[in-house]
């Protein structure tokens, strides 16, 4: 008998029909409810019910069981199962044996009018912290605007709709399009998601959209910034790479718990597994100080990316809002470095024996190399000079002729040495390596030799290539502590004697080249770069002081000098004491 209830048991968790196991008990009245409360309060998906030893003394017996109940599993996908022991009485009646009923029967701990409820114990959501600690990222809720076209009923169209939506949420998001939201709206045969807003810009909405026809406003759990200027783009790449590592597994209980709702007792408890809170190299200074920075230019793009160099550590990638609306143009944009590409050329002379920081080259203001006429800028010549200083003046002559007597794979050899042009891996993060080709082809081999021609990089890359001069050999880029980053492509190693012969080159840069503007913000190492474009020119500024590389962008910002300025007030602000309180 006890063998067929827990049979009966087993088929009413699957059907929902309780009958036959409570038809098995003496007291199928009262037994019929408690078993289907019991089945809905636990949830169950199935139940094992295991019979033990038996004990008989005339019409009466005493049975061992084991429960074994297979429970949902939590949202992150985990197995729940419950088992424990106790004891069925058997009653014999008439001849015929039958389970007498109590609470017991269902569990050892429940007492008359109590059922079993299973409930959920979250995991609480980790935080994102920055190296410093502090939380960049933490457990929060937005809000999904949705308007479903189907609920958008005549005379009232779904485009005077979206034009009062757009004209609602303009004081959050000036630049939405009616016309876009109708065509989606109307095309998708679902609610569309007009927008998604935290909880700040929401209170700043004048009325409730709500009100209008089709319009409905849902919360939703997710990671938001405890500071919304703080490198906006690139938390957006980290959010969407770590919230699913964010989130522990969820515990659970079961309770005993009285007819009128209360409860009575845990019957038994799983404590919820959280995760460790995730740390992004991101350094709080750093990420204020180059995000002042390049918000001090508001007519054009500007951005800076900032690597540590004795950890290959992501510091800061900053852009400001013109930038920033193209997307993470720091990392993965890519732009000809224009002069800053003679640290490659003259690492690959040095490396080539071509020459040293002391050899003589030529610095004519123009010179014709094959079909090729490459001039300096406003043709200024210096003569003869040491490759040091022709590098200090930014000769493009100079490099060009260097550049012609290197082998087709050298420049690409060294780009590589220095991290350029390498395949990276970096969760949380989208970069691009940049791109210098191998080409035997002079007139493009010349080009290249001074940042023009083929070549192309991104500002990542070149703070790379500056922190690889500044640690002396290969840096690996790193945003996220535990999850390493995987890099593609073969890296040889730099020449020590080359390595400090562009230390020289860069530092003259500063004191006494191109870099003048900068030379009272410390012991900066770097080169300076106008890339020439259709339209105008990309300035560049890439180098690096003590543990602190850089890379300084600003796209069609013309001279140099202005992305020279926009690390200076980089510099201002990092060296800057802090307030006090």
């Amino acid at each position: 008998m006890a063998v067929r209830f827990g049979q009966a048991l087993a088929q009413a968790v699957k059907s929902g029909n309780v009958d036959s196991a409570a038809n098995l008990t003496d007291a199928p009245a009262a037994a019929r409810p408690a078993i289907a409360a019991a089945v809905a309060g636990l949830q169950a998906t199935g139940v094992t019910v295991k019979v033990g030893q038996v004990r008989t003394t005339g019409a009466t017996s005493t049975v061992d069981y084991q429960y074994d109940w297979q429970l949902p599993r939590t949202r992150q996908g985990a197995d729940r199962t419950w088992d424990y022991r106790g004891t069925f009485e058997m009653v014999q009646n008439n001849g015929i044996w039958q389970l007498h009923w109590d609470p017991t029967a269902l569990n050892p701990n429940l007492g008359a009018n109590q059922n079993m409820v299973l409930r959920s114990l979250p995991a609480t959501t980790a935080s994102v912290n920055s190296s410093s600690g502090g939380s960049i990222l933490v457990p929060g809720t937005v809000t999904r605007i949705t308007l479903d076209a189907s609920k958008v009923t005549a005379p009232t169209t779904v485009l005077e709709v979206a034009t009062q939506l757009t004209q609602a949420l303009a004081p959050i998001l000036p630049k939405l399009d009616p016309v876009a939201i109708t065509e989606q709206a109307t095309s998708l045969g679902r609610p569309y998601v007009v927008a998604t807003v935290d909880q700040d810009d929401l209170q700043r909405l004048s009325g409730a959209v709500t009100t209008l026809p089709g319009v409905t406003e849902s919360q939703q759990a997710a990671m938001v910034p405890t500071d919304k200027t703080f490198a906006p783009t690139l938390m957006s790449s980290i959010k969407q790479n770590v919230q699913g590592a964010l989130v522990g597994v969820d515990g659970w209980e079961v309770v005993a718990q009285s007819d009128t709702g209360a409860d009575l007792g845990v019957l038994t408890q799983t404590q919820p597994k959280p995760k460790p809170s995730v740390f992004v190299s991101i350094s709080p200074i750093a990420q204020a100080a180059a995000q002042a920075a390049v918000n001090t230019r508001t007519d054009r793009q500007a951005m800076m990316v900032v690597i540590q160099p004795s950890t290959g550590d992501v510091l800061a990638v900053a852009q400001n809002p013109l930038a920033d609306k193209m997307g993470s143009l720091a990392t993965s944009g890519l732009y000809p470095p224009g002069s800053t590409g003679k640290i490659i050329t003259g690492i690959a002379a040095m490396e080539a024996g071509v020459a040293t920081p002391s050899t003589i080259v030529p610095c004519p203001g123009t010179i014709t190399l094959g079909q090729r006429v490459i001039p300096n800028y406003d043709e200024f010549s210096l003569g003869d000079v040491p490759m040091s200083e022709a590098f200090a003046a930014s000769c493009n002559t100079a490099f060009a002729y260097l550049g012609d007597k290197l082998a087709p794979g050298a420049l690409a050899q060294t780009a590589a040495s220095l991290g350029i042009g390498l395949d990276y891996t970096i969760q949380g993060l989208t970069v691009a390596g940049g791109h210098y080709p191998v080409t035997a082809e002079r007139t493009l081999k010349v080009e290249d030799s001074f940042g023009q021609g083929q070549v192309l990089v991104s500002p990542f890359a070149m703070a790379l290539a500056a922190a690889t001069v500044a640690h002396g050999g290969p840096v690996v880029p790193q945003l996220l502590a535990g999850h390493p980053t995987t890099v593609k492509g073969d890296r040889t190693p730099i020449p020590q004697q080359a390595i400090d012969g562009m230390r020289q080159m860069m530092r003259d840069v500063v004191v006494e080249g191109t870099g003048e503007l900068i030379k009272g913000s410390g012991d900066i190492y770097g080169k300076t770069g106008e890339a020439e474009v259709n339209g105008g020119s990309h300035a560049w500024f890439v180098g690096y002081r003590g543990d602190l590389a850089f890379a300084t962008l600003i796209p069609m910002g013309g001279s140099s000098d202005y992305a020279v300025a926009v690390t200076k007030a980089f510099f201002d602000q990092y060296d800057a004491p802090a307030p006090s309180n």
